[in-house]
């Protein structure tokens, strides 16, 4: 596995991803699915490319619409791939396979939490909000009553940073998952408006 340079990781620059949604033409969807691997293999080799994810329609039902999930490392990596050869080329391969209706969004911050591989469309940020409100609320309230009491010698801005530092391990691995898991239903119930068009995987 590429290791990126050390002064990437001193910039503490945010991942990127992207939602992309491809809309196959009937018969084409094995062509599809196999070109598509081909280019994920490529496109991985491309500086700061950190992973590919692709969302197959529900089998046995009448949806034609892939997703997929890129990762970048930062904004300028996401903007080199979708502006490079290797991706000018793989529009050339694709145009021949797909419908006219695509589309790509990055997902900001918090919504990370909330890709499911089971879904193409992502849940509206109201029903995100009050998710990660129902997680950050209790964990932000347990932690400073058990673990506040035995932070109290040290300078208020230290025991803030052990809580906080706390708090989001806590919501990443534990808290969040469990809580996108319960709400699934509920979060997959209505799409999201206002993708931008475009032409992208």
């Amino acid at each position: 596995m590429r290791q990126e340079p050390l002064a990437r990781e001193a910039q503490m620059e945010p991942t990127i991803h992207v939602a992309i949604t491809r809309k196959v033409k009937p018969g084409f969807e094995a062509d599809f699915e196999k070109a598509l691997q081909k280019f994920f293999a490529q496109s991985l080799q491309h500086k700061g490319a950190l992973g590919a994810q692709l969302i197959r329609p529900i089998p046995g039902s009448d949806n034609r619409t892939y997703g997929i999930i890129r990762s970048f490392a930062g904004v300028e990596d996401r903007d080199a791939f979708y502006q490079s050869d290797s991706f000018r080329e793989w529009e050339v391969v694709v145009q021949d396979l797909v419908e006219s209706e695509c589309s790509r969004r990055d997902l900001h911050g918090l919504e990370a939490f909330f890709l499911d591989p089971g879904a193409i469309k992502h849940p509206p940020r109201w029903k995100m909000a009050i998710v990660t409100w129902l997680g950050v609320w209790p964990t932000v309230f347990i932690l400073s009553t058990l673990v506040g009491p035995h932070l109290a010698p040290l300078h208020p801005l230290a025991a803030s940073a052990i809580i906080t530092m706390l708090v989001v391990v806590g919501l990443s691995w534990a808290v969040m998952p469990a809580l996108t898991k319960l709400f699934r239903p509920w979060l997959r119930h209505e799409p999201v408006q206002g993708i931008n068009k475009g032409s992208t995987a």
